[in-house]
């Protein structure tokens, strides 16, 4: 196989999605001890999950205004 081949088959680690991979993994495994289900299992419908979305988003709004804060004082 060429070396341009080579180069284009390679698979590397991105360190971040790493990191991601395992928070997923971790959230995943305290859902289950807390819910006791998978959330693909979780028979919940389709407005139940809209609203878990939607407060979400709320939180990451919070959040964000939370950190301009911190920046503005620096």
């Amino acid at each position: 196989m060429s070396d341009s081949k080579k180069k284009y088959f390679e698979t590397r680690t991105d360190g971040i999605v790493e990191d991601v991979k395992y928070i997923m993994d971790s959230r995943s495994e305290a859902g289950q001890k807390e819910y006791g289900t998978t959330l693909q299992d979780n028979p919940d419908g389709f407005y139940r999950w809209l609203n878990e979305l939607q407060t979400e988003l709320l939180d990451a709004a919070l959040y964000i205004q939370k950190i301009k804060k911190l920046n503005e004082k620096n």
